[in-house]
């Protein structure tokens, strides 16, 4: 084959992924991020709800003014912005007779790329302007923008202002853009762009057609990543895949960074194997990691523990060891409920071994672990030292092996009965565990039997109950609230309860129980500030304050002495009351 001929090939393939074509042999490398870029809607991943939308507005020309695109980094807010353009201002492109198509109006179907693609996705068309409004956040560089959007399009149909990341605009700013996006002339578009959907005003929410892209799956991105591979010509394992699609987190533009770096890691043909993906990634050996975590709920501390130390002296970091173990947590109880439909991404014996543990445990043993891992993993977080942090949560998950599981304790703790197999000692009377969650008081006494602390401490902390009725718990959170307390709260409800819960954030008025003794506290100093003798006090000692403001023991019984009668004298001799 020619070198014209290996470049022809090259660029069909480079097509057939949505990417750039291909550079010729000598110039620049371009990272597969940028040239597997989608370059057409049916390239777009994932996202096939929003695609089918689109296509039903541009068929039927219900076309909105203005579009907000919402999503993690990297899961293609920028190009659906860019493609969005380009659907807005489609038009053939002219034959070699120089005569052009016929435009009928806009087109969600890019395929032969139109006058205007080719300058909109290399962001230098004059009538697509791109702006970052994390470095143009004033006011007056809004109002410049505002100004300008009174004239037409140079050359194409719309004139279309992309606005990345909108949420870092000012208050003015929105402000000043409000009365244009209600009522913009017919020739202008908004495309806003943003990670933080909830600190985008409701007013501009309200006016914009709103699309939310989804992050991929894991075994969606890695099937992904393995297309490409192969059409680079790498040997990427299926396990590397498998480990940097969830390194990837799903967000494609990170998994084709890390494809990029994992390529490299062999030469001449060499399988990317998992171990080289693991030492890229600092991550540990999954096969052993599941080791550990067998190891751990069958009781054996010791093995568990040498699985992730030998692992964390190869380099792999301790908090990354911890998130995988959280994540074949989570898979465990995923399997319990799906069963055989349970089809992860990574090698068959994973799932396999996942579904093996997942026949092990009970439900609430599962949900007890994670929550027992959720609950090492931030105290990892502020822990000196990460590593005999990991060594602690993994020798706490052995000792909740050896104990009964969830199910059997509260039956024990209804029936009063001793442990199966134990004859002797007598059990030590068991914490007084209430009869069942009927209110939010029920759910912190429940905390308090069973010794949940740090859960019963956040709650008390940072929920503010709103509705709390069998299965449902809506309450809003306090701010620094910790990540995933809602999800701890539905574990435990559904752990100690027979209904499945839903707990949700709903607006309310209410405090949580921290904030009401806070304020209770506040009103007794105040009202005690008030008395005339407390004031006097305050005022002859300089610098005293009040800390609090107790209630009243109650009154005190005096037995008065017949001669202490007669004159009138009652003596301070007390007793307590019965």
């Amino acid at each position: 084959m020619s070198a014209d001929d290996s470049s022809t090939g090259d660029d069909a393939t480079g097509a057939l992924f949505g990417g750039e074509d291909t550079p010729a042999r000598g110039k620049a490398y371009e990272v597969l991020a940028r040239k597997y870029r989608p370059r057409r809607f049916e390239d777009l991943i994932g996202q096939e709800a929003m695609v089918r939308t689109l296509s039903n507005a541009f068929e039927t020309g219900r076309i909105a003014h203005g579009f907000m695109l919402t999503g993690v980094r990297g899961v293609g807010k920028t190009t659906t912005a860019r493609l969005l353009a380009r659907a807005l201002n489609y038009e053939p492109k002219a034959d070699t007779k120089g005569k052009k198509g016929k435009a009928s109006g806009p087109s969600i179907h890019l395929d032969p790329p139109g006058e205007h693609c080719d300058a909109i996705m290399a962001s230098r068309h004059p009538d697509v302007l791109e702006l970052d409004a994390a470095s143009r956040t004033g006011v007056a560089d809004m109002r410049d923008l505002l100004d300008s959007a009174r004239y037409g399009p140079v050359s194409a149909r719309y004139k279309v202002y992309i606005i990345d990341e909108v949420h870092m605009l000012s208050n003015a700013s929105f402000n000043a853009l409000l009365k244009t996006l209600e009522e913009p002339p017919p020739h202008l578009k908004f495309i806003f762009a943003t990670t933080e959907i909830r600190k985008v005003p409701v007013t501009v929410l309200s006016r914009c057609q709103r699309f939310d892209l989804k992050r991929l799956d894991t075994g969606e991105l890695a099937a992904h990543l393995g297309s490409v591979a192969r059409n680079e010509g790498a040997n990427v394992s299926e396990e590397a895949l498998a480990l940097i699609a969830r390194a990837a987190e799903g967000s494609v533009r990170d998994g084709l960074s890390l494809l990029d770096q994992g390529i490299v890691q062999t030469t001449d043909g060499e399988e990317v194997s998992g171990a080289a993906v693991r030492a890229m990634l600092g991550l540990g050996d999954r096969a052993r990691l599941l080791d550990a975590v067998e190891k751990a709920v069958s009781g054996d501390a010791k093995g568990a523990l040498a699985e992730v130390r030998e692992q964390v002296a190869g380099g792999a970091d301790p908090a990354v060891i911890l998130k995988d173990i959280l994540d074949i947590a989570a898979d465990i109880s995923v399997a319990q409920v799906t069963g055989d439909d349970w089809t992860p991404a990574g090698p068959a014996d994973w799932a396999n071994r996942t579904k093996a543990l997942a026949q092990r445990l009970t439900p609430a043993q599962a949900a007890r672990n994670w929550q027992l891992l959720l609950s090492g993993y931030g105290d990892l977080q502020v822990a000196p030292d990460p590593a005999t942090a990991l060594n602690m949560v993994i020798l706490r998950l052995a000792a909740a092996s050896t104990l009964p599981s969830p199910e059997e304790a509260a039956r024990m703790i209804a029936e009063g009965a001793r442990p199966p197999g134990k004859d002797s000692p007598p059990l030590k009377a068991p914490p007084q565990v209430p009869g069942g969650i009927h209110s939010f008081a029920d759910m912190i006494a429940m905390m308090d039997a069973t010794r949940e602390v740090a859960l019963q401490v956040d709650t008390e902390r940072f929920v503010r109950p709103s509705r709390f009725e069998p299965g449902r718990l809506a309450c809003a959170l306090a701010p620094g609230a910790p990540a995933g307390l809602l999800g701890r709260l539905k574990i435990f409800l559904e752990s100690y309860s027979d209904l499945d819960w839903t707990v949700e954030e709903a607006e309310t008025d209410a405090e949580s129980m921290r904030e009401r003794e806070r304020r209770e506290k506040t009103e007794r100093i105040e009202a005690a500030m008030q008395h005339p003798l407390v004031a006097a006090t305050l005022s002859a000692i300089p610098g005293a304050v009040i800390l609090d403001v107790g209630q009243m023991p109650p009154p005190l019984e005096i037995e008065p002495s017949q001669d202490d009668v007669a004159s009138n004298i009652i003596p301070l001799k007390t007793r307590r009351p019965a």
